[in-house]
């Protein structure tokens, strides 16, 4: 059993991982993340080494991870060599791949609207943007004539 001092409420817990209250009891309820320790009033009691497991979570998921992924990376211990993982320091690699191409997607649309300041107008002769996926919804209603 935890001592007293190392344990923080769900509150707590809440106020430190980032995570509301009921995305903790989620990711319990699924396994992402152990069941907590009680206290004798049975109210849940988190050790730091969930809340990090927690910031691992919030980390997974900014890569675009699904929770289902992340199952085998929250299974590793912290000293744990991912060279040791050859299937899981793949999946990051992939992931890794993903967000390099996000950035530069996004980096055209930086591009394409620092082009339109310069330009001091919304009239290109053509769009330079690759992706049609860059276009959104509210550029796609909008016609200027």
């Amino acid at each position: 059993m935890m001592s007293e001092q190392s344990t923080f409420s769900i509150h707590e817990t809440s106020e430190r991982s980032g995570l509301s209250k009921d995305t903790i009891r989620y990711y319990e309820k699924i396994g992402l993340l152990p069941r907590a320790e009680r206290k004798a009033s049975s109210h849940r009691v988190y050790s730091e080494q969930d809340i990090q497991t927690m910031s691992l979570i919030t980390c997974l998921k900014k890569t675009g991870m699904s929770l289902e992924d992340m199952k085998p990376f929250l299974q590793m211990s912290l000293e744990s060599d991912l060279n040791d993982f050859p299937e899981e320091r793949e999946m990051l690699v992939n992931y890794q791949k993903k967000v390099e191409d996000q950035i530069a997607s996004l980096q055209q649309v930086v591009d394409f609207i620092q082009d339109k300041l310069e330009q001091r107008s919304m009239f290109p002769e053509r769009c330079s943007l690759e992706a049609e996926n860059l276009v959104t919804g509210i550029a796609k209603k909008k016609t200027f004539s």
